[in-house]
């Protein structure tokens, strides 16, 4: 066992993993999974949106930095220009200094990107997204129309308060779903449709409160029903109604204490084990992964072979290891490195894109190669240099870990890290992760009272600054998003988006894996289901016997 040298905790390390540390020629890892992933996930801000100007053009827009973030800030075009040069912050090695503090200082001078969209169109409030039209609020989304208050909604149309949904058209408070069509509520689930609270449902339509279903029309708390009678016990619910509405959440939520989970989420995937894993071989410790083929403690990554320790990776890549957002599009060999895509032999770097043979370089682009410090060298001279640098890191005992948390641009409670893993501000501080602190200006308090049935809903409350029931924090109901609510006669939410968003992530299944066994038959087993939990938990094999 070796001992974490963050928290102190204990983990293994397996012989696949130094199979895999030999090839990639890097030392193990000091730091256990868990902090490992938190240490990357320091690196991406995906929803916390900031006004400023650019410091290029001079023209307002927003941005994932604030104002004083202490380092020129570029908006997209600018930034993807040829109006610059990465290459003229270049910096010799000093082989005196840490070459974390180098990067530090580097990557204090270069600009950087402030917003992640591309080929957009009227979706400004929106971040990592891309080919999407008319899209509000909107984070990690892909090709997506109309949709609001999302993260990683793709290829949708007309989604509203979606998590990880996929090919869904109008639905509304979803997580985890596929191919869902006028869904309401629901989780985990593939091509239902006109639906409401289903969880872990396929290829359904009008049928509310139910769970495990396959192929079923008409039902109602697992019970089957003529249309005529789904049709009058459906109109006993009133969605339309913030009290009906949260009267009927509490009683789906007791009644799926009753049926049984599967212990994990694992789909035509060979010798994986994790959660939520698709169509993949080979997979250890991996949680929203699908198309991977040999990969470790992995985090929402697609198309991806023979990788370790990375987070919204792929699309496709191979030889990934410590990265967040980076060995993406067509990537090989990438390593210690964040938001980098289209990159081949690539160490240590940041924002770095269609280039290869890159240590420690921050913003360069169009196809830059062999540079240390963004200095390009002639092709020995980089190999010679790197040699050297990487021996002085090894000598440090710096090479083979990930940027420190200390040079993250993000505070704890900015960076993604936040969604999976919440902490209060003490907890933060004490574990040695920045935090910032909130705007006052942000909590007026709410002088407007919301009707509790959308028909009761006038236009003015386009106007209105409503506060969070939950955290205090002030929100608006923009024109669109009221039209929704009104077509599909849903009550105004209490709670301000990044409380809606977090309580999506707490109702998905954790990144931890548990012994236990069985409810059914006894045997041990894996899940992401502690003992404590409530849940009645089911292997595969007992699960699949009930639902089918």
């Amino acid at each position: 066992m070796n001992i974490c040298k963050k928290c102190g905790a204990e983990f293994e390390i397996f012989d696949k993993d130094l199979e895999f540390y030999k090839k990639i020629d890097s030392p193990a890892p000091t730091f256990c999974p868990l902090c490992r992933l938190k240490r990357r996930m320091m690196f991406r801000n995906e929803r916390h949106l900031y006004s400023r100007k650019c410091d290029l053009c001079n023209k307002d827009f927003l941005a994932i930095y604030d104002k004083n973030a202490g380092f020129p800030v570029y908006c997209y075009d600018c930034w993807w220009s040829h109006e610059w040069d990465a290459r003229k912050y270049a910096a010799e090695y000093d082989p005196n200094l840490p070459f974390f503090e180098q990067l530090k200082t580097l990557f204090d001078k270069v600009p950087h990107l402030g917003i992640v969209i591309s080929y957009c169109e009227n979706s400004e409030y929106a971040n990592y997204t891309n080919y999407s039209k008319n899209c509000y609020l909107a984070f990690g989304c892909h090709e997506s129309e109309d949709s609001y208050y999302g993260w990683r909604m793709h290829n949708g149309l007309a989604c509203v308060d979606c998590t990880q949904t996929d090919r869904g058209k109008y639905c509304y408070e979803c997580v985890d779903c596929n191919d869902g069509y006028e869904l309401f509520f629901s989780q985990d689930c593939e091509n239902c449709t006109d639906s409401y609270f289903l969880y872990d449902c396929k290829s359904c339509q009008d049928c509310m409160f139910s769970t495990g279903l396959r192929n079923k029309k008409n039902y109602i708390f697992n019970k089957k029903y003529t249309p005529e009678e789904y049709k009058t016990e459906k109109a006993k619910f009133d969605f339309g109604s913030n009290k009906g509405l949260s009267e009927a959440k509490e009683k789906f939520k007791k009644f799926l204490l009753e049926y049984p989970r599967r212990a994990l989420f694992i789909v035509n995937s060979e010798n994986s084990f994790g959660d939520h894993i698709i169509n993949s071989k080979d997979v250890r410790f991996g949680f929203n992964v699908k198309d991977i083929y040999e990969g470790a403690y992995l985090e929402s990554c697609n198309e991806l072979k023979d990788a370790m320790d990375s987070c919204f990776c792929g699309w496709p890549a191979e030889l990934n290891y410590e990265g967040i957002s980076a060995g993406c599009v067509n990537s090989y060999n990438v390593k210690f490195t964040s938001t980098s895509w289209t990159c081949v032999n690539v160490e240590y770097s940041e924002s770095c894109h269609h280039s290869k043979d890159l240590f420690g370089c921050y913003g360069l682009r169009h196809k830059d190669s062999y540079c240390i410090l963004n200095k390009q060298y002639e092709p020995a001279e980089y190999l010679a240099l790197k040699k050297k640098i990487i021996e002085d890191m090894k000598a440090r005992k710096e090479y083979g870990e990930f940027f420190p948390a200390e040079l993250s641009p993000f505070a704890y409670n900015e960076a993604v890290v936040f969604d999976y893993h919440p902490l209060t501000r003490e907890e933060a501080l004490n574990q040695g992760f920045s935090w910032k602190e909130p705007n006052p200006k942000d909590y007026l308090p709410q002088t407007f009272e919301v009707p509790d049935k959308i028909n009761d809903v006038s236009d003015s409350i386009t106007k209105e600054i409503l506060a969070c029931e939950k955290c205090g924090k002030n929100y608006k109901i923009v024109a669109h998003e009221l039209l929704f609510y009104r077509k599909f006669n849903l009550p105004i939410p209490r709670n301000c988006f990044d409380c809606r968003h977090q309580s999506r992530m707490n109702n998905r299944s954790s990144q931890n894996l548990y012994e236990r066994k069985c409810d059914k038959c006894g045997t041990a087993i894996k899940s992401v289901y502690a003992n404590s939990r409530p849940e009645k938990v089911y292997c595969e094999g007992c699960y699949l016997k009930e639902v089918y």
